[in-house]
């Protein structure tokens, strides 16, 4: 098995930062670990370290449980660990994926494994996961999945865990209420929260208009080129909204629960790598999922609790960094009390300029054919001509890839490259649509 440095050197990272260093620290030596840090600061890295260094390489079967608030967090957790390269087998699973490739994945059992609790319960009445060796229980986001109705799955997830010795639970807000089943006696608290914030500004913008959209599109031509979310609470509010901003030329791209999963994660993939510096988007990308640094969020429509507004806006004016979180209101609309002080402000109309600068790439091999970074990373510097700033993020699924390049290259790479050789697999190479 990797030893820590080796799995760094695998992700591309120096050396942990001091969050990561103190909750490694202290969830080596805890038996039970509350971790409030913000989004997007390496709080998975963070617990998935200590996690995997307690695992026994003799012991062929689940040690480590890891219940998550959605399928997007579980694909992503997955995705970190495997490349980590420790050596341990993961897997997801999760609501809205054939149970039969579950099935398929389970019969060799990971070490790990993460999931959505309403699936994992499932599995566990099903007999299909061996629930003895599991002795480390990490609730990440826990807040998050009892807001979302998984109580009683996660309490009876937690009563059918015999030998359960590490509870690890985390969140990106500060105040949170411990569940009671799950029965903590003395837990080590650690909040990042406070030290890791920007300043935010809440700027209120007033549309004449009812539907708001055009004031929509006058307030994204003032706030520049730059990467941000629209939430709304309606997909059909969402559908909408992408009418409007495509018939204004505004590249976006969208996110919501109705959408099927490989298209909610080809939506995230192009906002990451910054193909798409616009998404709109419901609640459901208010948390647990991987994103960028935001230099703004718009509240299309108003949340209606205050809880929700907190969090959309935590998306932004992270680390340290700045940001602004619009709201806009038409003027007969009601404003929530927790808004009303916002500060207001009026912008001329303006069309917007985001002019992404990246394109991205799909690459019909992946993790299956036994293809690494290095090879995809290996083909565009020799046989593309691209220079080390020119190759975008990559990101290696099991069947496929995804690869960000300079937009005004995009088409010349995919002339040159489409029908490759990487190991020993012709792949199709295509800008993704």
């Amino acid at each position: 098995m990797k030893n820590q440095q080796e799995i760094l050197a695998k992700l591309g990272i120096e050396k942990l930062n001091a969050m990561q260093e103190q909750s490694q620290e202290i969830i080596e030596k805890e038996k039970e670990v509350i971790l409030l840090s913000p989004t997007g600061t390496g709080k998975t890295l963070a617990f998935l370290l200590p996690v995997i260094a307690g695992l026994n390489p003799e012991i062929e079967q689940v040690q480590a449980l890891i219940l998550v608030p959605s399928r997007e967090l579980a694909i992503q957790i997955e995705q970190v660990i495997r490349e980590m390269g420790s050596g341990y087998k993961a897997n997801a699973v999760y609501g809205g994926r054939a149970g039969a490739k579950d099935k398929m994945e389970l019969k060799h059992a990971p070490a790990i494994l993460i999931g959505t609790p309403g699936r994992i319960a499932d599995h566990m009445r099903r007999q299909t996961i061996d629930l003895r060796w599991i002795k480390t229980l990490v609730l990440d986001e826990f807040d998050k999945s009892l807001e979302v109705g998984f109580e009683k799955e996660m309490m009876e997830i937690y009563h059918s865990l015999p030998r359960i010795q590490k509870k690890i639970l985390t969140s990106a807000t500060q105040r949170v209420e411990i569940p009671d089943f799950m029965e903590l006696r003395n837990p080590k608290r650690l909040d990042f929260v406070s030290d890791n914030k920007g300043e935010l500004k809440i700027l209120k913008v007033i549309s004449e208009d009812p539907n708001k959209l055009q004031a929509l599109v006058d307030l994204l031509g003032n706030v520049g080129d730059a990467n941000g979310i629209i939430f709304c609470n309606f997909k059909e509010t969402i559908n909408s909204v992408s009418a409007f901003l495509t018939m204004h030329a505004v590249r976006h791209e969208c996110f919501y629960g109705g959408l099927e999963q490989i298209d909610r994660e080809r939506a995230l993939i192009k906002f990451r790598n910054g193909s798409h510096q616009l998404l709109i988007a419901t609640d459901l990308a208010a948390r647990g999922i991987d994103v960028p640094e935001l230099k703004f969020i718009i509240h299309f429509e108003l949340p209606k609790k205050k809880e929700e507004f907190t969090h959309r806006n935590g998306r932004t004016a992270r680390m340290h960094n700045d940001g602004t979180a619009y709201v806009l209101a038409s003027k007969e609309e009601r404003i929530p009390s927790f808004i009303a002080d916002a500060e207001e402000v009026h912008f001329e109309p303006k069309k917007p300029e985001m002019k992404p600068l990246w394109e991205t790439l799909y690459i019909s091999g992946g993790r299956r054919d036994k293809i690494s970074k290095g090879d995809i990373a290996g083909l565009f510097f020799k046989q593309g001509g691209l220079s080390k700033d020119e190759l975008g993020i990559i990101e290696l699924k099991q069947d496929c890839a995804f690869l960000s390049v300079p937009t005004v290259k995009a088409g010349i790479l995919v002339d040159k490259l489409n029908n490759s050789r990487l190991k020993k697999k012709k792949v199709r190479i295509t800008i993704l649509d």
